[in-house]
C-alpha cells in the first residue's frame, strides 16, 4: 500500500484550515482528513487537534488481531475523544468559542474498509476506472434528498449546500458518526480517496476518474486533482490523500 497526501490553501483563504494524517499500522493503514472552521486561527486549530488526537489514538490502540467490531469501536472512540478535546479547547479559548471541523477516516486491512465521518468530508473508491462515493454527508441537503424533498441534482445548487452537522467540538453532546464498513471494500489496483469539500464540491465524476487514470505516480495525480478543483473555482481550501492499493 502506498499513501500520499496534499493540501492546498487555495486562491482565496488567507489560512488553512484543512488537515490531513496518515499511519501505517501492522497490516493495515489509516488515514483522516479534517476541515476547520472558525475565525482567529480556530478552525486551523481545530482541524490539526483533531487529525493529531484521532491518528494517535489509532496508533496506540490499534492491534492485528482487532476484530470488525473492535475496529468500529476504535474509530468511533477515537472521533469523540477528538470532540471533547476540540470543545474543551473553544471553552477555554474565548476567541475559539465556537469552532469544529469536520472529519473522515478510514482503516483499510485485507478486504475491508471500516469508515467513519461527520459532516460533509468525504471518501471516494476508484475502481476499474470508476469513482463511487462511500461516505454519507452529514448535511442539511443529504437529509432533504433522503427525505425525498429535494432531487440529487438540486443537492448540488442548494442555497444551504454547506449547512452541515453535526461537526466535531462544537457542541457539548457526543456526535454520532456515520460509519460505514465495506467488505470487499478495498481490492489489489483499487484507490481510496479521501478529501475535504474543497475539493469534492469543485470536481466532476468524469474529471476524477480522468486524472486517476493519467500515467503518472500516484502523488502528481492527488496533487492534479486538487489542481483542478482550483482551477474550477474552489474558493476553499483543498485536501486529499490517495491510497493505493498495490
Amino acid at each position: 500500500m502506498m499513501v500520499y497526501t496534499h493540501t492546498d490553501i487555495g486562491h482565496k483563504r488567507s489560512e488553512n484550515q484543512d488537515s490531513t494524517g496518515v499511519a501505517v499500522l501492522d497490516g493495515a493503514v489509516f488515514a483522516v482528513v479534517c476541515d476547520g472552521m472558525g475565525g482567529s486561527n480556530a478552525g486551523s486549530e481545530a482541524s490539526s487537534r483533531a487529525v493529531s488526537v484521532i491518528t494517535e489514538r489509532i496508533q496506540k490502540s490499534y492491534r492485528s488481531d482487532y476484530d470488525d467490531n473492535k475496529i468500529r469501536n476504535l474509530l468511533v472512540a477515537a472521533v469523540k475523544t477528538a470532540n471533547a478535546v476540540i470543545y474543551d479547547l473553544a471553552s477555554a479559548v474565548p476567541e475559539w468559542r465556537g469552532m469544529g471541523t469536520t472529519c473522515v477516516a478510514a482503516i483499510a486491512r485485507g478486504d475491508m474498509l471500516h469508515t467513519v465521518n461527520v459532516g460533509d468530508s468525504r471518501m471516494y473508491r476508484c475502481r476499474g476506472g470508476c469513482i463511487r462515493q462511500l461516505s454519507t454527508d452529514q448535511s442539511l441537503v443529504q437529509m432533504l434528498y433522503e427525505q425525498g424533498r429535494i432531487t440529487a441534482d438540486e443537492k448540488k445548487t442548494h442555497a444551504q449546500k454547506n449547512v452541515i452537522f453535526p461537526v466535531l467540538g462544537n457542541a457539548s453532546e457526543e456526535p454520532q458518526p456515520c460509519i460505514t464498513e465495506i467488505i470487499g471494500g478495498v481490492q489489489r489496483g483499487d484507490i481510496i480517496i479521501i478529501c475535504s469539500d474543497g475539493l469534492s464540491d469543485y470536481i466532476t465524476q468524469g474529471e476524477f476518474e480522468e486524472i486517476l487514470a493519467l500515467p503518472m505516480r500516484l502523488s502528481r495525480r492527488i496533487a492534479k486533482l486538487a489542481e483542478a478543483a482550483i482551477k474550477n473555482g474552489s474558493p476553499d481550501n483543498v485536501s486529499v490523500v490517495g491510497v493505493s492499493m498495490a
